[in-house]
This record gives C-alpha cells, sequence and structure tokens, in this order.
C-alpha cells in the first residue's frame, strides 16, 4: 500500500510517498481503506520528532483521524462488514491506504457526509465534546470561552456548544476567523489580547462558566481573571508555553477546577468511552445537519507535504484534509 511516510525528524520536506506492506487484521481489528485524512497539529509535531506514536501505531506514518470504507474483518469483529462506511480515531497511521482499527473506535458515517468530510469529524469533534461535556461539564445556558476559535477544535466546540443552548464566546488573533464563526454560532468574538476585560464588561463582571484552552501559559492569568465562581478551565494544548506563574489565591476564591487532557495517549478502554458518547450525542446532530465539519482545504496524497506546510502557517480556518487515492 501507498503510505505518507516520515523520512527522518524534520520539516515537511522529509515527507515521502512509499510503499510499504499492507496490514493484515487480526482479532477484533478491522482493516479500512481510508479514502480520506484529517491533518492534526499532532502530525507536524510527530514528523518534526517531538511527539513519537503511542505504542503499537506506526511511527513514520502520521495521521490520527480518518474516513473510508471496511475491507477485512478479523475473526473476533462482530459488527462491522466489508463496504460499510467508517470513520474514526486512532493513535497514528492514518495517512495510508490501509489501517487496522479496533472495531470499538469505528463509527457509522451518516449519509450526510462524504469521504472528505467524514475525514473532518472525528479528531475535532471527539475532543471537543468529551473537553466540554465530559471533562468540563457545560450546561444549557452557561458561558463557554473557547479559545483558537478558527482552528478544527474551535470550530466544534463553538457548534456543540451552541447546539447544547451555551453562550459562546471566543478569542481569535484575526477578525476574519471571528466573523466567518458567527455563522457556527459563536455569540460573541474576541481578540486573543485584553479577552478577560472585555469577558467581565460583556458579562457586568460575572465571567464565563466554562474555558476551553490551546494556547497555556500566556493566557494562564487572564483565563482565571475571566472565569466565574465555581468556573472550569480544561486545557487541550500548550502552544504558547507549559509554565504558567498562578494566582493561587484569586484559584481558591473563586474555586476554579483545572484539568488537562489529551486523546492521543489514553487507553483503549477511555478511548471506546470517548468514541461511544460520541456516537450518542454527535454522531444524531452531524445526521441532522445541527453541527457540521468545517474543511478549509483538500491536498492529494502527493501534495502531503504542501499541506503539513500550510497548517504550520496556522492560516486554515477549521480542518485541513488529504484525500487517499
Amino acid at each position: 500500500m501507498r503510505a505518507v511516510i516520515i523520512t527522518s525528524p524534520g520539516g515537511p520536506e522529509v515527507l515521502e510517498i512509499q510503499n510499504v506492506e499492507t496490514p493484515q487484521p487480526v482479532g477484533d481489528q478491522v482493516r479500512v481503506r481510508v479514502r480520506a485524512a484529517g491533518i492534526n497539529r499532532a502530525d507536524l509535531l510527530q514528523r518534526a520528532g517531538g511527539y513519537a506514536a503511542p505504542p503499537g501505531w506506526p511511527a513514520d506514518i502520521p495521521g490520527l483521524e480518518f474516513a473510508g470504507e471496511v475491507d477485512a474483518v478479523g475473526p473476533l469483529a462482530r459488527s462491522s462488514k466489508p463496504g460499510q462506511r467508517v470513520m474514526g480515531i486512532v493513535g497514528g497511521g492514518s495517512q495510508a491506504e490501509y489501517i487496522l482499527v479496533h472495531e470499538g473506535l469505528l463509527v457509522e458515517i451518516p449519509e450526510n457526509l462524504d469521504f472528505i468530510q467524514a475525514a473532518g469529524v472525528p479528531e475535532v469533534f471527539m475532543t471537543a465534546h468529551d473537553a466540554l461535556f465530559t471533562q468540563a461539564g457545560l450546561q444549557m445556558g452557561e458561558r463557554v470561552l473557547i479559545h483558537a476559535a478558527g482552528s478544527g477544535v474551535g470550530t466544534a466546540a463553538i457548534q456543540l456548544a451552541h447546539a447544547c443552548g451555551a453562550i459562546v464566546f471566543a478569542t481569535s488573533r484575526t477578525a476574519e476567523k471571528l466573523e466567518r464563526a458567527k455563522s457556527l454560532g459563536l455569540d460573541v468574538g474576541l481578540s486573543d489580547q485584553n479577552f478577560a476585560a472585555e469577558v467581565k464588561r460583556l458579562t457586568n463582571g460575572a465571567g464565563v462558566h466554562v474555558v476551553l484552552d490551546f494556547v497555556g501559559a500566556p493566557y494562564m492569568a487572564q483565563n482565571l481573571e475571566a472565569l466565574t465562581s465555581w468556573g472550569r478551565m480544561v486545557f487541550l494544548a500548550t502552544m504558547g508555553g507549559t509554565q504558567a506563574n498562578v494566582n493561587l489565591g484569586l484559584l481558591m476564591s473563586k474555586r476554579i477546577q483545572i484539568r488537562g487532557c489529551t486523546l492521543r495517549s489514553r487507553t483503549l478502554e477511555e478511548k471506546l468511552a470517548v468514541t461511544r458518547r460520541f456516537a450518542t450525542h454527535v454522531i444524531p446532530l452531524l445526521a441532522a445537519d445541527k453541527v457540521k465539519p468545517i474543511i478549509e482545504q483538500v491536498y492529494a496524497m502527493d501534495e502531503a507535504a504542501e499541506a503539513h506546510k500550510a497548517m504550520g502557517e496556522n492560516k486554515n480556518f477549521g480542518k485541513l484534509i488529504i484525500r487517499i487515492d
């Protein structure tokens, strides 16, 4: 099979399309003929040598999400059938013509989504749903502040928060991305500079109940200021840095909860639970067109290096997808 291969740690130029052995399913594994794969920032970190794939996943083939057709099933697989249209998350390896996946990590693609659209769903919508509702316990009518409004997870989180009846605030470095996010359910767009003061002003000093953050250290002080009493903050990435000074007095006086989480490094059991919750709560919204994947651009498999370069420039609004021909 053809696959995108990381030939050595480095920039986009280290990616090559090579022929490698096609994997064979065993046990409860399912082999999927991948038709499209989403690109995530973790792929860039893995390519650069800074984020190794979890044990059991290809070290040299990037890709955390996919959409395609069931091609073959292991002897213990029970519910998957050849030809079934499926999507899902993996620890790596999805930017290839075939991938092996535990049957429980597969979700059937709604009829209204094609493979390109479906490939932009699993990683961002599972991450956003888990962070907002499982980790932060977002409730109808609460206020949520979502950073990086134009990112894949940001666009998914805005839609899911809006769908549940929350009031959505979001930040971005560009006004254009905030304007585009309004069509997804964004109520209030904010600059990423003095967002805490703006949140307090717009809420008459009350603040927001939940903060979803990808930046990390540079936003910590303002996040604490922006949160109301009993507020919850979830960190999904630390793109701006990992070390921050924390005002413990403010943390305690507001009774704020802080949680950090990632999806890729979780155990199989945890990922199975995330997938089940996603299938129960998000798939119906996708099928009814109440939420949708936001696709910025589609690249051919031979253009993988160009796609990685584009993501590194951080100009995209929504997902970048590789078509696996």
